[in-house]
């Protein structure tokens, strides 16, 4: 009787023991299949290959960057991006359009003007410059302290006369017709040469180089006279913000979280941007990087996060130009830009990583 007992409990035990092994390789197996799922999605996302032109040669303009120091810092990768890191030469809006590239930069002049004539489907989706690219400048020797100290003087522009320009003239109170206006090029040194007085610059380029010449430059912003004033932007193409825009959304923020480091790390970001423009003067980038980041802050920006924008910001700008006739016509600015990238990836202000 006994022998008879304990063989009955040995079979429960092993068939107890079967079940529970049975049920750990089920469970087992489900978890490889789920792990094998996530897995092969991960796998896809960090195949999706995107292309981003930067609107110029390799330098350290910040929506430009914001891409470097994404690439090198792994943050694209993070977002399951593959990104192709090109620099334009004068294509890219062209190469944009025809779908060769994914996401350029822009200045805000230039994506109102676009959207105005040829009513191009182009969509600003981060902000970089809270105020504008351009500036004026004198020499200090000139004895030129204010806007009313241009009556008289001769002023240089590059192509056209800048809205900027008209806008400070009517808000310091300047008699147009009593100064000489010239188209001038790109060239700085006409200043330091004397033929102008006053010259139109990219505020984060030309007064760097003209004190490396020797000369000490007074700087004149048109933000400092009340006028509305936006910079570059990270652009893209509508069909890309309607059909792809989770992909639109990853770029952003990984791009973001790169503006962020640039902000914080100097030195490193400084390192990181003459990965990219090996020739370049590392100190020229760094006088650069600190002016575009400077115009790249502002109350909105603290609030909300980096690359922040509004709809009234846009308007009050486009206002701007129509009224310096820097525009042929109006556009309904809410199709020139979305914010709806940025508010997905911010929370009160911070960033939302990864």
């Amino acid at each position: 009787m006994r022998s008879g007992r304990q063989g009955s409990t040995r079979y429960r035990a092993r068939k107890d023991s079967t079940r529970t092994v049975t049920r750990f390789r089920r469970v087992a197996f489900s978890i490889g299949v789920l792990m094998a799922v996530i897995a092969t999605s991960l796998a896809g996302c960090g195949t999706e290959k995107v292309t981003f032109m930067a609107g110029f040669k390799p330098q350290a303009n910040l929506p430009f960057v914001a891409a470097y120091v994404a690439q090198e810092k792994g943050y694209f990768t993070e977002q399951g991006l593959v990104v192709d890191i090109k620099h334009s030469t004068g294509e890219h809006l062209n190469l944009l359009m025809s779908g060769d590239v994914d996401f350029t930069t822009a200045d805000a002049n230039s994506v109102l003007k676009r959207r105005v004539d040829p009513e191009l489907p182009i969509v600003a989706v981060a902000l970089f410059g809270q105020q504008g690219q351009q500036a004026f400048v004198s020499l200090v020797e000139s004895g030129i302290q204010t806007p009313k100290d241009w009556e008289g003087k001769t002023f240089g522009y590059k192509i056209s006369v800048p809205p900027d320009y008209l806008a400070i003239l009517e808000a310091a109170g300047v008699d147009r017709s009593k100064i000489q206006e010239v188209r001038v090029g790109f060239d700085p040194r006409i200043l330091t040469e004397k033929q102008v007085d006053i010259l139109a610059v990219f505020k984060s380029n030309e007064p760097d180089t003209l004190r490396g010449l020797g000369f000490d430059v007074t700087v004149f912003d048109a933000a400092d006279y009340g006028v509305p004033t936006l910079g570059l932007t990270y652009i893209t193409r509508q069909d890309m913000v309607d059909e792809n825009a989770d992909t639109v959304k990853r770029f952003v923020r990984a791009t973001m979280k790169g503006l962020e480091f640039a902000f914080a790390n100097t030195e490193e970001t400084l390192d990181i941007i003459m990965k990219f423009a090996e020739n370049e003067n590392r100190e020229h980038q760094r006088f650069m990087l600190l002016t575009e980041i400077e115009n790249a802050a502002s109350p909105l920006t603290d609030s909300n996060g980096l690359g922040w924008m509004t709809a009234q910001q846009w308007k009050e700008f486009q206002d701007s130009l129509l009224q310096y006739g820097a525009l042929e016509g109006s556009t309904d600015v809410n199709l020139a830009f979305t914010d709806r990238f940025l508010e997905g990836i911010y929370d009160n202000g911070k960033l939302e990583w990864p």
